[in-house]
């Protein structure tokens, strides 16, 4: 994964491992980059062995994300996904205790990406309406970002993110698994967006609760572009995620 590295310096960012050292590549502009690659920490309590650390971990999680992509989680068990990686139950079970907590585990190593972008790409900004801008560009994916990160098609991931990311909150059981701290990569990351938001307002009394309505708004409302269309004001049906961005920065910029 390539980011722009002006200093040859690399900022490191809570939860996050980056390996570098890998090498300097030299492209248009003169503008020198470097390639690494980034770990996330994932909490612990959402898996009984790290899938990190083992190739048919590695398996289970990517070929997880390809399936619920495929066909919902609602459809999405383990022995669906055993087959699909000519494995047994009894081995995903070893790794995971439900296709909840795989569901969230997948949700928060994209959360986790997406702070990591957000703050990489707002390393080159100084004006704060700006931040915000390129804020909501990356929220609504209508940034430059690569598809495939560590083997994790990042498409088919905001993808699940749209469609499947209230399943991992909205449960019965919310107030328990809260208790494990496995929503901090999602309030990290309204965390950051409230404090750019502040920036870009200092008065402005609602940032985190601002920032929280951003990301689910940017996630229903190109499911409804997408899917009922009656619900938003594109009629065309086209260009769901820049519409979606246009409607953002209008209640962005006339709010704050």
């Amino acid at each position: 994964m390539k980011f722009r590295n002006q200093y040859n310096s690399i900022t490191i960012f809570k939860d996050c491992f980056i390996i570098t050292g890998i090498y300097f590549a030299i492209f248009h502009e003169s503008l020198t980059y470097m390639e690494f690659q980034v770990k996330f920490r994932v909490n612990e309590h959402l898996y009984l062995r790290d899938p990190e650390t083992s190739a048919i971990g590695k398996s289970i999680v990517k070929n997880a994300i390809d399936l619920i992509y495929e066909i919902g989680f609602e459809h999405f068990t383990f022995k669906k996904l055993s087959q699909k990686i000519s494995s047994t139950e009894a081995t995903i079970y070893r790794y995971f205790s439900s296709k909840h907590k795989l569901l969230t585990y997948i949700l928060n190593w994209y959360w986790s990406y997406l702070e990591f972008i957000s703050k990489q790409r707002l390393l080159e900004l100084k004006d704060p309406h700006r931040k915000m801008e390129k804020i909501l560009e990356i929220i609504t994916h209508n940034d430059e970002t690569h598809d495939q990160i560590e083997d994790y098609n990042l498409s088919r991931l905001h993808n699940i993110v749209i469609s499947e990311s209230s399943k991992s909150y909205h449960v019965k059981d919310v107030d328990i698994i809260n208790k494990e701290m496995v929503f901090n990569p999602l309030k990290s990351l309204c965390g950051f967006i409230a404090d750019v938001i502040s920036d870009a307002s200092p008065d402005f009394a609602y940032p985190r609760s601002f920032a929280s309505t951003l990301l689910e708004t940017a996630h229903d409302q190109q499911f409804f572009s997408e899917h009922l269309p009656k619900l938003t004001d594109n009629a065309e049906r086209k260009e769901h995620q820049r519409y979606v961005l246009n409607y953002l920065r209008h209640i962005t910029f006339n709010l704050i």
